[in-house]
């Protein structure tokens, strides 16, 4: 044992913190536990290698020596290895490998008080009931809806406590007595060989009582599985992924456990006209050429209506405008977002003879058949010819 290196039985740099030396020696314990591995004598000598290892690397000053002189500081016949001098630090005097488990590992229970092995072996608790399980409902909703808020109602299928037996799993009239195996405990001792443990009674599960009648409704579970509605208040400026909690909706918990929480998960539909970006929403707007030349004010489409937007003269295609505070709400409050509007141009692809007519001696005034491309285009693109 004191030939093989501490830090590698922990699987650790020689540089870990106590916190990780602790991480990694709970880590190791819990795998080679005897109790995890009952008749393994290999894994019963490597759980006293791993305690041992960190017996000493989680003591300062016998880490020091084990980082200056090696195992050879804790043998105990080191003589002036040690850094104390004959018989070393060791000396023969470590602690019980169980000890060192007891004492990382304490000796508080779990949710019944049943103890550490319970915990980490599989046990249940102790004389309480059970906790029902949390669910998920996926929402859809539009991006109107997410905008202004919302009321919906959801329908689904949850285990709910048993209307007959009022969740107890007791026939009326029968009821609840207390185990004749635990007397009331809800865990028995049983002894490992080494050590002693608790562990959850195996004759009512841990709750600590029998049912003397099963109820005829639920078979005794206390539960039945149902379908309900709920109505569900969707606050503005919500998103995809957001999700709202409603505390006690999820299943029924078992022999008086606590009911979940139903968690519903929102998606908003993608719009035909707007994308979200942010609390910000975007759009594009085809406009008339002529518009886009002579400028003018034009009607876009929001979420909340219409509103103007005035358009100078000489705009180009893909110029972006803000609509301040025509976005979306906030989820955590402030102000709202805005919507932006980038314009695309409209070139005519039918033109009439006399639209054409006019269009060329446009062109002609403007001197645009003898010079079609922009001049500043045409400055920068010199240098490539």
């Amino acid at each position: 044992m004191a030939k093989e290196d501490y830090y590698d039985l922990l699987g650790v740099e020689k540089s870990a913190s106590a916190e990780e030396l602790k991480k990694a020696y709970r880590k190791k314990a819990v795998q080679f536990h005897p109790d995890k591995n009952p008749g393994d004598k290999a894994a019963e000598e490597m759980f006293k290698k791993v305690s041992h290892a960190y017996e000493v690397l989680s003591d300062a000053e016998k880490r020091a020596a084990y980082d200056r002189y090696g195992p050879a500081a804790f043998e105990g016949g080191a003589g002036a290895a040690g850094p104390r001098g004959g018989g070393g630090m060791g000396g023969g005097g470590f602690h019980d490998p169980f000890d060192i488990f007891r004492e990382v590992f304490g000796q508080q229970g779990g949710r019944g008080g049943g103890g550490i092995f319970e915990e980490m072996f599989g046990g249940g608790g102790g004389g309480g009931g059970r906790d029902g399980a949390d669910l998920r409902y996926d929402l859809e909703i539009s991006l109107e809806e997410a905008a202004r808020g919302v009321e919906k109602e959801i329908s689904f299928r949850k285990q709910m406590a048993c209307e007959r037996c009022d969740g107890s799993g007791a026939e009326p009239g029968s009821k609840r007595v207390t185990c004749a195996t635990c007397r009331g405990a809800g865990q028995v001792r049983r002894s490992g060989g080494i050590i002693t443990f608790t562990q959850t009674c195996p004759s009512c599960g841990g709750a600590g009582t029998r049912i003397e009648k099963p109820c005829s409704g639920c078979r005794g579970e206390g539960r039945v599985a149902r379908s309900t509605k709920l109505n569900v208040r969707i606050p503005p400026g919500v998103d995809t992924g957001s999700r709202l909690r409603s505390s006690g909706n999820g299943e029924a918990g078992l022999a008086g456990g606590q009911p979940g929480d139903l968690y519903i998960v929102l998606s908003v539909k993608e719009h035909e006209l707007f994308e979200r970006q942010g609390d910000d929403l975007f759009c594009e707007i085809p406009i008339k050429f002529t518009l886009a030349s002579l400028g003018g004010s034009i009607e876009v489409p929001t979420l909340s209506g219409k509103a103007a937007l005035k358009l100078p003269h000489g705009t180009q295609s893909g110029t972006t405008f803000r609509l301040r505070g025509r976005g979306m709400p906030s989820l955590r409050g402030g102000a709202q977002g805005d919507q932006l509007v980038r314009v695309q141009v409209e070139v005519p692809t039918a033109l009439s003879s006399e639209q054409r007519r006019l269009l060329e001696e446009f062109a002609r005034v403007s001197g645009d058949a003898a010079e079609p491309t922009s001049r500043s285009f045409f400055e920068k693109a010199k240098k490539f010819f």
